[in-house]
């Protein structure tokens, strides 16, 4: 699980480590209640969370300028949470509720947002990759200097669909920072048994793309790379990948009891690598933050959540009538066009 580490930390205020520490906790404390929620039965389907990688979303967003776009699998809500979408919002969605942002049709893994230009979660394993290349390809044309962040797993690596994607990305050097979420785990099995090669990111170089590795569970060496990768594709250079090494805490997918790892490999993690204590170890050492400005934001996190909570479970189910809503898109007739 090495990873290489930022050669000197960048002198960051406590404002900003306050925020990270902030979002990082967020989509924690989110995904603890998506759990609960899941094992009342509230949730549905099925549900991915995120809890453990929440460096790699905080960091990155931070590199992210307003227009940027993102895209990726089916572990999203942190992503959605990152990028400005609303906790009410998402987790009336998981509910299939009416007040979710697909209308609760799309549950955990099919939701997007337009004006925070998310464009989904996507259950079909790599199959968000070539629409990130779209995306990108939109904004060369378009010539507006826009970047998208397309999101895939070390088990997606894997998929011939993403190889095809660097082709045609690093052909028409594209604005698209393809993003590895190595979690060491795709699905069960480890990434020493499944993926021949030590670093992912080095099968770019076959077509040209430069990348590199970066610690995961560190939010300020994610937001580094993250700005080196930014600068490289606003600047007409084409894609580049970044591979970040991070962990997940949780199983899977909720119904995955996670028997292939031991309980003393993810709890030396948690105590030794924990993304959200490392911030909060720097606030308090730092002396930016007291024991009970910490614990002031904690409980301002879990009323946002417990709300969240709430919202979804008042909102309606959608009608009926919303089978029919959403399927096809108003085009005009070719006269007319």
């Amino acid at each position: 699980m090495a990873a290489k580490k930022a050669a000197k930390k960048p002198n960051v205020s406590g404002e900003t480590l306050t925020k990270y520490y902030r979002e990082m906790l967020l989509i924690r404390r989110f995904e603890e209640k998506a759990g609960q929620l899941y094992g009342m039965g509230l949730i549905g389907g099925f549900c991915h969370l995120y809890i453990g990688q929440e460096a790699v979303v905080v960091g990155l967003e931070a590199a992210a300028e307003e227009g940027d776009k993102r895209i990726t699998s089916y572990r999203d809500h942190g992503h959605m949470l990152a990028c400005g979408m609303e906790a009410n919002g998402v987790m009336a969605e998981l509910t299939g509720r009416e007040g979710g942002y697909s209308k609760g049709k799309g549950g955990s893994m099919h939701m997007f947002s337009k004006e925070k230009h998310f464009y989904g979660g996507h259950g079909i394993v790599g199959a968000q990759v070539p629409l990130g290349a779209g995306l990108a390809f939109a904004d060369k044309y378009k010539g507006n200097g826009r970047v998208t962040f397309t999101y895939f797993g070390d088990g997606a690596a894997n998929q011939g669909q993403v190889y095809e994607t660097f082709n045609m990305a690093a052909l028409w050097d594209l604005p698209v920072i393809f993003v590895i979420e190595n979690n060491q785990y795709a699905m069960g099995t480890s990434q020493k048994r499944s993926t021949s090669s030590p670093d992912i990111y080095t099968r770019g170089a076959a077509f040209g793309i430069p990348g590199e590795t970066v610690d995961g569970m560190d939010v300020l060496a994610v937001k580094e790379a993250g700005d080196k990768a930014v600068m490289h594709c606003r600047s007409g250079k084409g894609p580049y990948i970044l591979e970040v090494k991070t962990y997940r805490y949780r199983g899977h997918s909720m119904s995955d009891p996670a028997k292939y790892r031991t309980r003393e490999e993810v709890q030396r993690v948690r105590e030794e690598r924990d993304p959200i204590e490392r911030v909060r170890e720097m606030l308090l050492t730092g002396k930016h933050a007291s024991e009970d400005d910490l614990k002031a934001i904690d409980k301002e996190i879990k009323a946002i959540v417990n709300e969240s909570a709430e919202f979804a479970k008042t909102s309606p189910e959608p009608a009926l009538e919303e089978l029919w809503t959403d399927i096809y898109a108003d085009a005009h007739p070719a006269a007319e066009v």
